[in-house]
């Protein structure tokens, strides 16, 4: 059983930086794409950012210009390099990666990591 392992969260003061890390337990086999959620209390998880297997970046418009998502193959890592953040980044942070190993597409997500930001 594959397991994502996130870590970097935290209190941070407005304007502040902050990266996330997320690392896959073992090797993952056809990876589509992976990627950084967020949810707010009471709201659906959203799309941060993410990285495809040919290396295409996506961002949410509130993410563009102040994140920046990056992959490490080699260590089976995903980064989320966060600037400039506001209070209203605070919000729960969940890595994804989404793979195809057999015939049927795989989700498989971290356990989230909390991210406040202070004013």
């Amino acid at each position: 059983q594959v397991q994502l392992v996130e870590s970097g969260g935290g209190l941070v003061q407005a304007g502040g930086s902050l990266r996330l890390s997320c690392v896959a337990s073992e090797s993952i086999f056809n990876i589509i794409a992976m990627g950084w959620y967020r949810q707010f209390p009471g709201k659906q998880r959203e799309l941060v950012a993410a990285v495809t297997s040919g290396g295409s970046t996506d961002y949410a418009d509130s993410a563009k210009g102040r994140f920046t998502i990056s992959r490490d193959n080699a260590k089976n890592t995903v980064y989320l390099q966060m600037n400039s953040l506001k209070p209203e980044d605070t919000a729960v942070y969940y890595c994804n990666t989404r793979a195809k190993p057999t015939a049927w597409i795989y989700n498989y997500w971290g356990q989230g990591t909390q991210v406040t930001v202070s004013s």
